[in-house]
């Protein structure tokens, strides 16, 4: 059954507090490092967990804290580093195309206004969503591989012509056949906390979009971030955002792009890709939560965070966790706007093409480092089939295909 958390719950113990503020400067590091994520630290800490001071949910606090803080900042670098050139903006990612425009800094807000509210109501629906998918947990497993089916018959159809649709199969079949191939290796690295995930989400969504911009012109300089959604529609996409985040947390092989397309049509009118960013930020963020409801109740991990909250034993008190969620996305709404405006003028100032090539050499050292030579020959595969989407002018959402065949194994 789940565990409620306690009205009025005591506030963190000062040992808690302290690792949920470790746990803050670790997502804060690898939310603005590309191809690096809060799951390597969290994997890191579980296998320490036999040596490291303090209460088993003291780590915990620093694990989730960690995975909260990530999902607000990796929007930072996703915006800023490899801005296509303007003639593919049409097909690349959404927050490119804002920042094309000049409109950065206000991306950078919508962002975080995504995943601050999505936490809210994350929270507040919590409970009772774990409930009622508690009840119908049994059937959703057993009929899963017809849920995913219906999924991806979903993305396709939301293509907006039949070539596309017929591109969109074509990218659907390649990426179910790349994960068919790799997602059963055990490759190991120098730093054995990655395995072969890592390399290849940096292959199919990172280099494709470093090679995009060697011919773009970098960041254009951004005007003043004043939002241009009204706060209903700000509300309702990120709410929108929250119940994809519920999507992911409980149905595994959807990610936060996928639940994102799939109801942000029930949001009245159309906030263009400024809506899909705030909804997107939101799924991504709510997506912790509901995932640390989802082991709690059936305990079923749903990412890596949770994976290594597991290992470590760290999720009996759930007041103390949920505190650490409320704290931790507090801190990364105020890191997002601090830091954020400082990485777009930064980045600005460089050449684009030498920091496009040492992003891209840097995903290939963090693929290397988790996963070894096979690493490499992994993300270099996986880089091949991620340049299909704006080849055939698809979504990429589509390549998340790629867990299908681990999710209908397991």
């Amino acid at each position: 059954m789940l565990a409620l958390p306690v009205a009025g719950a005591e506030s963190l113990p000062v040992t808690t507090l302290g690792y949920a503020l470790i746990g803050v400067a670790l997502g804060t590091c690898s939310g603005l490092t590309p191809g690096l994520h809060a799951n390597n630290f969290a994997l890191l800490l579980a296998s320490a967990v036999s040596v490291l001071p303090g209460p088993t949910v003291a780590l915990g606090a620093a694990m989730l804290a960690a995975g909260v803080v990530h999902t607000f900042l990796d929007v930072v670098p996703a915006l800023t580093l490899g801005v296509p050139d303007p003639a593919t903006a049409a097909v690349t990612l959404p927050g490119h195309r804002l920042v094309l425009d000049g409109r950065g800094r206000e991306a950078l807000r919508l962002s975080a206004l995504g995943s601050g509210l999505a936490v809210v109501v994350a929270l507040l629906l919590a409970v009772p969503v774990t409930r009622a998918v508690e009840a119908v947990y049994p059937t959703l497993r057993s009929h899963l591989p017809v849920l995913l089916g219906v999924v991806g018959v979903v993305l396709v159809v939301t293509e907006p012509t039949w070539r596309r649709r017929g591109a969109a199969v074509v990218v659907l079949a390649v990426a179910v056949g790349l994960g068919w191939l790799v997602l059963d290796l055990d490759p190991t690295g120098p730093v054995a906390t990655g395995g072969v995930l890592a390399p290849l989400f940096a292959g199919l969504f990172g280099a494709p979009v470093l090679v995009e911009a060697l011919d773009g012109e970098g960041v254009p300089p951004q005007a003043e971030p004043t939002l241009t959604l009204d706060r209903r529609t700000v509300l309702g996409t990120a709410s929108a955002g929250a119940g994809a985040g519920a999507l992911v947390g409980y149905l595994p092989g959807v990610s936060a792009a996928v639940g994102t397309v799939l109801v942000l049509p029930a949001v009245p009118g159309d906030s263009g890709a400024r809506g899909f960013l705030v909804a997107s930020s939101g799924a991504n963020t709510a997506n912790t939560v509901f995932a640390l409801f989802a082991l709690i109740t059936f305990g079923t991990p749903r990412t890596g965070v949770m994976v290594a909250m597991d290992r470590a034993g760290t999720v009996a008190t759930t007041s103390v966790l949920v505190a650490t969620a409320c704290l931790a996305a507090a801190a990364g709404f105020v890191l997002v706007v601090s830091v954020g405006d400082a990485y777009l003028r930064v980045i600005g100032r460089l050449d684009h093409t030498r920091v496009s090539l040492a992003t891209g050499a840097l995903l290939l050292v963090l693929a290397y480092l988790f996963a070894g030579r096979l690493g490499l020959a992994v993300f270099a595969f996986a880089a091949v089939v991620g340049l299909l989407p704006p080849l055939l002018c698809v979504r990429r959402v589509h390549l998340m295909a790629v867990l299908v065949p681990a999710v209908v194994s397991a």
